[in-house]
């Protein structure tokens, strides 16, 4: 190998994602690269230019922009540039120039994709810009493994067709059946449609203990018109029906189709680690004192969960739905101690546990939805009482009181419709800054409990008045800018220097929040009701407000920064610390700093296009 050789492959050793490459792979590489000298100031790729190689910057610096001028990017010394424009079509989209004298390295496009196909790690580095999404990025990561229950899906889990009888079938029948097929239920149908379900407990309750005679018809006994879910639902979210429903089997559907029957026990012996015994004492609590014991295992579930290979969007369910037990629990009691409500009411969550995207650290955001027929003098004091004992049950939990107060025990926020549509109407036609604010929290609203339909009634309402009114999105897209990802003129890093977390990254305002802030945006534009980050993005791109593939760079965005983030925290829990959001990038390996580089650049591009969107000039 000759000198100049051996000093390309040691400097390609030097900087990610090559440092992901073996030796062999990087020397191979060496041996392939051309070199290119720009001078400060000349075009490096111009509009429309064909690519052939990855570009290396060896010394210097280059910048690109876009036809209309926006930034895209800066790149120093070990960085590429183009990767996006190579893997996309090969022509380059923007104009790149020289902002000093520059050494550039030409990786061929054939070497680039030998490398990419053959060591998935570094191909993983260029997930985002190939249309594979930092989700390939995910999976390509050392610390990936994989997860058995709460990353399947109702589907993955049937080991077998459904076992049907026809309505006109016997008890005798039926039960016959279920011996020959071993099976604990049978779904009871009816021209190919489902009309009911008998189960072992059904055979002992209904027939044994009642005296009935096997040969009556099965539909006197069956249980009519049963709970399903779909094949493609998340299992914990089948865990989680039974539970709060008392039941042990759920029939199965695929687009309208029967496919099977999943029962409690095939779920226990897939489960390796789930909520479901936290849920289910939950609901069964007889005293608000037996929750927060419940609750303060939730962390080291979430932890659990990371460690395991889950997705941050299933943690978050999974945490959520924990939060949202609780709630309906405390409800229940509060209750239980001052009787049924004088008039109906609905238990409204906010912000994480509303977006259902809660992590290891969580405080609370809620308010109470009165009926119009609410009477201060008759009522108040009955909802004052009812909000105070769930939101100070909430804190016992461990889910901390909202600093600015934005909680149903704060009467503000303890309204009847009427008020509520009032509030909404005042922030969309006035968005000054605290409207926005209270946008940001009472947008990602979500019915937990009393009457759903109070809820549905004045979303639909806001919905539709926030969607017409473009100033007021103008607004909120400007809002969507304050919180910039934590990357730098170069793509480094910009770290927190306030003292208690110096020299750390915010994975929680720099990193999710922007992409938080945009999704809502996006579904508010669009008139789209869902208040989960990921829905929100695919739902738009479905209406055209965003691309297909920007919803998708940023559902991937906000996977990997997720993932970041409950991996953080559990290191945290597992040394012991209480969780935050703060991280030091030192304890990232190359793979996880280039691949949490590429999510915030995402965030940064998909910002400067809703800028551009929605003419933004002070952006």
């Amino acid at each position: 190998m000759t000198p100049e050789i051996a000093e390309v492959q040691d400097f390609l050793g030097g900087h990610h994602p090559f440092d992901l490459l073996p030796e062999e792979a990087r020397a191979a590489a060496a041996r392939t690269i051309e070199i290119a000298y720009v001078r400060k100031g000349a075009t490096v790729l111009a509009p429309g230019a064909p690519l052939a190689h990855l570009h290396i910057v060896r010394t210097g610096a280059v910048e690109s922009l876009a036809p209309d001028g926006r930034l895209l990017g800066r790149a120093a010394e070990g960085e590429c540039f183009a990767a996006q424009d190579l893997l996309r079509g090969g022509v380059a989209g923007g104009r790149t120039a020289a902002i000093e004298d520059c050494l550039i390295y030409l990786l061929p496009a054939e070497t680039f994709s030998t490398l990419r196909r053959e060591h998935p790690a570094f191909g993983g580095a260029f997930a985002v810009f190939d249309g594979g999404g930092l989700a390939a990025a995910v999976e390509a990561a050392p610390e990936h493994k994989s997860f058995d229950l709460l990353s399947r899906s109702v589907g993955d889990l049937l080991t077998r067709g459904p076992v049907t009888v026809p309505r006109s079938a016997s008890i005798r029948e039926a039960a016959a059946a279920m011996q020959a097929e071993r099976v604990s239920s049978a779904l009871i149908v009816e021209g190919g449609e489902l009309v009911g379900i008998l189960t072992d407990r059904d055979l002992r309750g209904k027939v044994v203990a009642a005296g009935r005679s096997g040969d009556e018809p099965v539909s006197a006994v069956m249980s009519p018109q049963p709970m399903c879910v779909q094949a493609g639902d998340p299992s914990f979210a089948a865990l989680l029906l039974m539970s709060r429903h008392g039941i042990h089997h759920l029939p199965v559907l695929d687009k309208g189709r029967l496919v099977g029957c999943l029962s409690s026990s095939v779920l226990a012996e897939a489960q390796t680690l789930s909520p479901l015994t936290i849920t289910r004492a939950v609901h069964a609590a007889a005293a608000a004192a037996e929750l927060p014991p419940l609750v303060r295992r939730v962390p080291r579930v979430a932890a659990q969960m990371a460690e395991a290979g889950a997705t941050a969007h299933s943690v978050g369910q999974v945490v959520t739905a924990v939060t949202d037990a609780v709630t309906r629990a405390l409800l229940r009691l509060a209750e239980a101690e001052l009787g049924p409500p004088p008039t109906p009411y609905a238990w409204l969550a906010a912000g994480s546990q509303g977006r259902q995207e809660q992590t290891a650290v969580s405080d609370q955001d809620n308010c109470l939805l009165l009926d119009d027929r609410f009477d201060e003098a008759a009522h108040g004091g009955y909802f004052a009482a009812l909000s105070r004992f769930v939101v100070d049950g909430l804190a016992a939990c461990g889910y901390a009181y909202c600093p600015g107060e934005m909680m149903a025990a704060t009467p503000l926020w303890r309204q009847p419709l009427s008020a509520w549509r009032t509030y909404f109407e005042r922030w969309i036609r006035e968005p000054e800054p605290r409207a926005l604010m209270l946008s940001c929290i009472f947008f990602d609203l979500r019915c937990i409990g009393g009457k759903a339909a109070l809820w549905e009634d004045l979303s639909r309402a806001v919905l539709e008045e926030s969607r017409r009114n473009r100033i007021f999105l103008a607004h909120m897209a400007a809002n969507a800018m304050h919180h910039a990802p934590p990357i730098g003129f170069f793509r480094g890093f910009v770290l927190v220097s306030d003292g208690a977390h110096d020299n750390t990254l915010d994975l929680k305002h720099s990193g999710a929040v922007p992409i938080v802030d945009m999704a809502r945006v996006h579904a508010l534009s669009a008139g789209i009701a869902a208040a989960n980050t990921q829905e929100r993005l695919l739902a738009a791109a479905e209406a055209g407000e965003i691309s297909r593939q920007g919803a998708m760079d940023l559902k991937d965005a906000l996977e990997f920064i997720g993932l970041t983030r409950l991996r953080h925290q559990a290191r945290q829990i597992r040394e012991g610390a209480p969780p935050d959001n703060f991280l030091d990038p030192k304890t990232l390996s190359g793979f996880e700093r280039g691949n949490l580089k590429s999510a915030f650049q995402v965030v940064k591009e998909m910002q400067a296009s809703m800028a551009s969107a929605y003419q933004l000039s002070r952006f």
